[in-house]
């Protein structure tokens, strides 16, 4: 018997017809897991403007590979904590990462002294 091994990804495309979203991704500071954040578009029930509705979402990333400002597609999976009921399914634009080391492009940083004038008592 062979076995063989499914990554995530596989195994959601085969399932079938579950609930997908695309938002973009606002934080990946937990260890294989991201928040995503979805935004719609939906008209005011009296008023008929046109308004922006946001719902945070923490998605399950397996190998860390979703970054701050790339936007994803997260698709519904079985409950995978307390607050984890969705998975990364694939991302669609990655976002531009800009370098923290200003020293990197040219731009020295260091400790800038300010000059500080003191102010004397009028008389």
């Amino acid at each position: 018997m062979a076995e063989t091994t499914k990554s995530a990804a596989e195994t959601i495309t085969k399932i079938g017809n579950k609930n997908e979203k695309v938002g973009s991704v606002v934080s990946n500071k937990m260890a294989k897991t991201i928040v995503v954040e979805v935004t719609r578009r939906v008209q005011h029930p009296m008023y008929k403007r046109t308004i922006n509705k946001r719902k945070k979402f923490y998605a399950h990333d397996e190998n860390n590979q979703a970054q701050p400002g790339d936007v994803v597609r997260i698709v519904e999976c079985r409950p995978l904590s307390k607050l984890k009921r969705w998975m990364l399914k694939d991302i669609v634009r990655k976002a531009v990462q800009v370098p923290t080391d200003l020293s990197s492009i040219g731009i020295e940083t260091g400790p800038e002294k300010r000059k500080t004038v003191k102010k004397g008592k009028k008389k």
